[in-house]
């Protein structure tokens, strides 16, 4: 009689193993399940890299993003000893390790820096940091490759390809979340900003200054609003042209970036007017920046691109919360009561709402 044929013992991995394969699971599929609910991309990106971070423990680790019309990669985010350096920085497409692996689309294990042709020392020789070591994967979704995540000095020894897969592990689904909140964000943007001037719209100017204002009554701030309306606007339209007047506008909105604070907000309000929202302004310092513009305008020579030196000026009026208004509505009509008495006068001047 023939024994039966004894069954082969299952092979028992070792606990510490199938734990940190669970952990592992866990992690994607929480850092999946929550990076598609974000749809604000720096949001996103800070949960990946914590993540990253979390299972793959190093010195420092970046996100660039690719700039297709400069054809260059800007760090997003870096973190680490020397991260905050790095945000001036750009790497042409092609530079560098991260360059490199932009180009080809292929991740990379890079364990000895000194002996890779690709590593670029630039960003240590400027950042006083010592990169000894870089793990590299592309962001590639929906066959693009939109950016690059990059690992620096590998905590407690070499990279391994353990770690190489689970970067490509994590990435591949997260390239996709941060691609859509990158599209959400662009269709936001379209729905509040102007499309001649790129500054916000009236529409978005109205919910802005509603939630400062709130801000302003919690805190006690102040907050104040220039009104303006361009000079001469009318006389560029009809001798050069519609075409001549949209890039006029194009300019005054250059000429208000440059003139303002980042914390300041600008929007088109319609036809030549425009609007400031100066966040923690009284009436003093919005009467010194609304000069500053005025200056600025007045000595511009606008249509140069086109064999022109258009010259224009603007009108503005003032209104500050809590001074003259205690709503939207109240400030914005306080401040174009206020310019409508420079047109009256004598035009290219700045007045405070009474």
């Amino acid at each position: 009689m023939r024994r039966a044929a004894r069954r082969p013992l299952p092979v028992r991995r070792p606990r510490a193993l199938v734990h940190s394969a669970e952990h592992r699971l866990a992690v994607l599929t929480d850092i999946v399940k929550t990076a598609n609910s974000i749809l604000e991309p720096r949001r996103v990106i800070e949960l990946i890299m914590a993540k990253i971070q979390e299972l793959i423990p190093s010195e420092a680790w970046s996100m660039l993003m690719v700039d297709e019309e400069k054809q260059e990669l800007t760090f997003e985010l870096a973190l680490g000893e020397k991260g905050k350096d790095l945000q001036a920085f750009r790497v042409k497409i092609g530079e560098g390790v991260a360059g490199w692996v932009a180009a080809t689309g292929k991740p990379t294990i890079v364990n000895d820096t000194s002996k890779d042709p690709r590593f670029t020392g630039k960003f240590d020789d400027a950042t006083q940091f010592r990169t000894s070591s870089i793990l590299c994967a592309p962001l590639i979704s929906r066959g693009r490759i939109i950016g690059v995540v990059e690992i620096i000095n590998r905590k407690g020894g070499r990279f391994t390809k353990g770690d190489l897969e689970m970067l490509l592990t994590l990435v591949e689904p997260c390239a996709i979340a941060i691609e859509n909140a990158i599209l959400f964000q662009k269709a936001e943007q379209l729905t509040i900003t102007d499309d001649l001037t790129k500054l916000f719209n009236s529409r978005y100017l109205n919910l802005y200054i509603s939630r400062e204002i709130k801000r302003c009554k919690r805190h006690g701030i102040p907050l104040s609003v220039i009104f303006l309306d361009l000079d001469g606007f009318k006389g560029v339209n009809d001798q050069h042209g519609h075409l001549a007047g949209s890039r006029t506008l194009s300019e005054v909105g250059q000429i208000l970036v440059q003139a303002v604070r980042e914390s300041d907000v600008l929007a088109r309000y319609g036809g030549d007017e425009f609007v400031v929202v100066l966040p923690e302004t009284p009436p003093a310092g919005a009467l010194v920046i609304a000069e500053r513009i005025r200056k600025s305008i007045e000595s511009h020579h606008f249509l140069e691109g086109q064999g022109l030196k258009a010259r224009i000026s603007a009108s503005f009026g003032i209104a500050s919360y809590p001074d003259h208004a205690l709503t939207p509505e109240g400030l914005i009509q306080k401040a174009d009561q206020a310019m409508y008495r420079v047109k009256e006068r004598n035009k290219n001047g700045i007045e405070l709402a009474g």
